[in-house]
C-alpha cells in the first residue's frame, strides 16, 4: 500500500473524533484514493521502459566455422558442409546449418575451399542473405553468384544488429586473409580463420579489444604440398593462440580448426586441446572447449 501523505490538524482533529470502524474506513478509503493517481503513472512508466536488448549466442560448426544468432538474425563465420574438402580425415560432424527467421549473413576470412563453400553459404543465405567479405575476395564470391558486400581492413560495417570489422591476418600461402571482429547484443567476439602469428595483433587489440572471446585456430598444421617444403607452422599453435589471446584482451578461447588426421603431406601438432590448456593455464587465459554443434556458455576455464 502506498505511503500516506500526513494529515493536516484539522484532518487529525477529525479523525481522531471518529469511532475505531469509522477511523479505519476513512483511512483506507484514502489511500484507495492515493494508490488511483499513483498507479496509471507507474504503470505509464514500465511500458516507456525500452524492451530488453537480445543476447549474442554462439555456436561452433565444424572445423573453423561458427554461427552467431542475435534475436532471430544469424551470421555465420566460415561455415562448411562439404564432405568432400576433407573427406575422413576431418573428425568433425559436419553441422547443419540451420538459420533463423530474420536475415542471414555469411562472414568469410578467404577463398580457400576449407573457408569458403559455396554449399555451405548458400544454404545459409537463402534467397535473401549477404555475404561479407574482403575486396580481394569480393570476384571470387561474385563469381559464385553470392550478393556480395565488401569490407576493407578496420572499417565497420553495420549488418542490423551486429556489426562486423574486418582487421589484418597473415595466410601461410601468402593468399589474402581477413578476421573478423564481430559485436553484438552486449558481447563482443574476434573470429581468425587459419591464420598464423603475426605484429598487428597489438593494433587490433587495442583499437577493438578487449573480447568475451576469440575463436581462434591451434593445429599449428605444417604441409608438403608447396616445394621447397618450409616445416614451418603455417597456422597458430595453441601456445601462439594464447599469445595472441593475451595480447587481443580475450577474457576466453574457443579453439577451432583442428582435428584433421590423416590428410596427405599435412601434420598437426601432437593433442592440440592438452596444448592449449597446459599454455593458457600458465597465462591465466580462459579455454572453453566446444565441440561442433554445441553453444558456448561464456564460461571461462583456466
Amino acid at each position: 500500500m502506498p505511503a500516506q501523505l500526513p494529515l493536516s490538524p484539522w484532518e487529525r482533529d477529525r479523525v481522531r473524533g471518529m469511532c475505531p470502524t469509522t477511523r479505519r474506513n476513512f483511512l483506507r478509503a484514502a489511500a484507495t484514493l492515493m494508490a488511483a493517481s499513483v498507479l496509471p503513472q507507474l504503470n505509464a512508466a514500465r511500458a516507456a521502459e525500452p524492451e530488453p536488448s537480445p543476447a549474442l549466442r554462439a555456436r561452433r560448426l565444424a572445423w573453423a566455422g561458427v554461427q552467431l544468432q542475435l534475436g532471430k538474425d544469424t551470421l555465420l563465420l566460415d561455415p562448411l558442409m562439404n564432405p568432400g574438402v576433407w573427406g575422413p580425415a576431418l573428425k568433425d560432424t559436419l553441422v547443419p546449418i540451420e538459420p533463423g527467421e530474420g536475415a542471414r549473413y555469411v562472414l568469410i576470412t578467404h577463398r580457400h575451399p576449407d573457408h569458403f563453400d559455396p554449399v555451405a553459404v548458400r544454404k545459409a543465405l537463402g534467397d535473401t542473405g549477404t555475404l561479407v567479405c574482403a575486396p580481394e575476395t569480393a570476384a571470387a564470391a561474385t563469381s559464385a553468384g553470392f550478393k556480395v558486400r565488401t569490407a576493407p581492413l578496420y572499417e565497420p560495417v553495420l549488418l542490423n544488429d551486429f556489426t562486423a570489422t574486418a582487421v589484418p591476418a597473415s595466410d601461410g600461402y601468402g593468399d589474402p586473409q581477413v578476421s573478423w571482429v564481430v559485436s553484438g547484443g552486449g558481447r563482443r567476439i574476434i573470429h581468425c580463420g587459419d591464420t598464423l602469428w603475426h605484429g598487428a595483433w597489438w593494433h587490433i587489440g587495442r583499437q577493438l579489444g578487449p573480447f568475451d572471446a576469440a575463436f581462434l585456430p591451434i593445429n599449428g598444421a605444417r604441409f608438403a604440398w608447396r616445394k621447397p617444403v618450409s616445416d614451418v607452422h603455417a597456422v597458430l599453435t595453441p601456445e601462439q593462440a594464447v599469445a595472441a589471446a593475451a595480447v587481443l584482451g580475450a577474457r576466453l578461447i574457443v579453439p577451432i580448426h583442428y582435428g584433421v588426421v590423416g590428410a596427405e603431406s599435412y601434420t598437426e601438432v601432437t593433442n592440440p586441446e592438452a596444448a592449449l590448456l597446459e599454455a593458457a593455464r600458465k597465462r591465466k587465459v580462459g579455454v572453453e572447449v566446444v565441440r561442433p554443434g554445441e553453444w558456448v556458455t561464456w564460461q571461462a576455464r583456466k
